[in-house]
């Protein structure tokens, strides 16, 4: 009886943080949106996804591509965001860029950005845009 009590509380805090991770990291790219907009960016996709393969936002600055991995964080307590970059996670991005440059059938330059954001969800966040992060 303690146990399974134990367990079924494990799986509701679990599942609390869960949805408070996701809530922050959806603030976070929204204000990431909000971000490339005011600098003149068209944004022309959020969260695309095709199997495994996902890209947090796409969005044409000119003739560019710019694909844009956002990292969210409420504070910098422990690394900063866009260290969560790493290799593994650059080929997989690797692989869906390629997948959606050849799904809509582009001809443009293309870029990638890491944009991080650092904040609770409350007041301004701290956001850092590395532009042009080369994959290789």
């Amino acid at each position: 009886m303690f146990c399974t009590r134990y367990l079924l509380n494990l799986q509701r805090d679990i599942t609390k943080r869960m949805a408070a991770h996701n809530e922050l990291g959806k603030w976070g790219e929204d204000m990431a949106v909000e971000y490339l907009r005011r600098k003149g960016l068209t944004i022309l996709e959020r969260d695309w996804h095709s199997g495994h393969r996902d890209i947090d936002i796409i969005a044409q600055e000119g003739d560019t591509i710019v694909f844009v991995e956002v990292k969210t964080r409420r504070n910098r307590l422990f690394a900063d965001p866009e260290q969560a970059v790493d290799y593994r996670k650059i080929r997989k991005l690797s692989s869906a860029m390629n997948h959606y440059v050849k799904f809509r059938r582009l001809n443009n330059d293309l870029r990638f950005d890491i944009i991080s954001v650092v904040g609770t969800g409350e007041g301004e966040p701290e956001i850092e845009h590395i532009e042009d992060v080369r994959l290789f």
